[in-house]
C-alpha cells in the first residue's frame, strides 16, 4: 500500500468518524483535502460511495430514530429545487454563491452559539424552504448538506434522531448522485479501488461514531453541530476566495 492509498484511507476514516458521530461533514472534509492529491473526478465518486455506505449502515441500525416524514418532505422539495440549481450554475458566478452561503451558514452558527435555545422550529411547515435550498445548492454545486443541517439544528432533534434522519435523506440523495456519476462515465476502476481499500476503515469509523453519538447529551451535541456549521461556513468562504483568485470574476 503506497503513501497515496494510506492518505486516502486515513482521510476517509476521519471524515466518516465525523459524519457518523454528528450526522454530516464527511464530504466537506474528504473532498477538499483529497482534491489536492487526486482528480476531483475520482474523489467525488468515491466520496459518494462512502456516503451511501455510511447512510445505509446507519439507517439499517437506527431506522427507528429516523423522522420519516421530515426526511421525505426534505427529499421531495430537494427534487423540486435541483432544476433551479442547474439554472443558478449557469447564471451566477460560483464564488458569489459559495461566499454568500458561507456568510449565511457561519452567521447562523455564530448567532446560535451566542444565543443558545433562541431559535427553534416545532414542526415541518418550513421543510419546503430548506429542502428547496438543499436542491438548489445540490443541483448547482453538490452542496445540499448545509441547509439540512441548519434545519435539523432548528428542529432540536436529539443526537440519535439528528444522525439517523439526515442519513435517511442522504441515502437516496447519494444514490442518485452516484447514478449520475455512473451515467457520466466517472465510475472508473480507480474509484472502485479507492473505495474498496477504504471500506474497512470506513466501517470501523461508522461503529466508533455511533458510540460517540450515543454518549452526547442534547445540549452539547447542538454546540458541536453549530461549531461544525461554523467551520463549514468558513470553509465555503475560503473556497470562494480561492476560486475567485484562480478564476477572477
Amino acid at each position: 500500500m503506497n503513501w497515496l492509498t494510506i492518505l486516502v484511507v486515513a482521510v476517509f476514516f476521519c471524515a466518516t468518524l465525523v459524519r457518523s458521530a454528528l450526522g454530516f461533514g464527511e464530504a466537506l472534509i474528504a473532498v477538499p483535502l483529497l482534491a489536492f492529491v487526486l482528480p476531483v473526478e475520482v474523489v467525488a465518486p468515491v466520496a459518494a460511495l462512502v456516503s451511501i455506505t455510511v447512510a445505509a449502515v446507519v439507517v439499517a441500525q437506527d431506522w427507528r430514530h429516523v423522522h420519516l416524514r421530515s426526511a421525505a418532505w426534505l427529499m421531495f422539495f430537494t427534487l423540486l429545487g435541483i432544476p433551479f440549481g442547474l439554472l443558478l450554475l449557469r447564471s451566477v458566478s460560483e464564488p458569489i454563491v459559495k461566499g454568500a452561503l458561507g456568510v449565511l451558514v457561519a452567521g447562523f452558527a455564530m448567532s446560535a452559539l451566542r444565543r443558545r435555545g433562541t431559535y427553534e422550529l416545532t414542526n415541518d411547515r418550513l421543510a419546503w424552504l430548506f429542502g428547496v435550498s438543499a436542491g438548489v445548492l445540490g443541483g448547482a454545486y453538490g452542496m445540499n448538506g448545509p441547509p439540512l443541517v441548519v434545519y435539523g439544528a432548528l428542529r432540536r432533534w436529539s443526537p440519535a434522531h439528528f444522525r439517523a434522519t439526515l442519513q435517511g435523506y442522504f441515502l437516496p440523495a447519494s444514490l442518485m448522485g452516484m447514478i449520475g456519476y455512473w451515467a457520466a462515465g466517472l465510475w472508473t476502476p480507480s474509484v472502485s479501488r479507492y473505495y474498496l481499500v477504504s471500506l474497512p476503515a470506513v466501517l470501523l469509523a461508522i461503529a466508533l461514531g455511533r458510540v460517540i453519538n450515543r454518549h452526547l447529551d442534547a445540549r452539547r451535541f447542538l454546540v458541536y453541530v453549530h461549531a461544525g456549521l461554523l467551520v463549514s461556513g468558513a470553509g465555503l468562504l475560503l473556497q470562494a476566495v480561492v476560486t475567485w483568485i484562480v478564476h477572477p470574476l
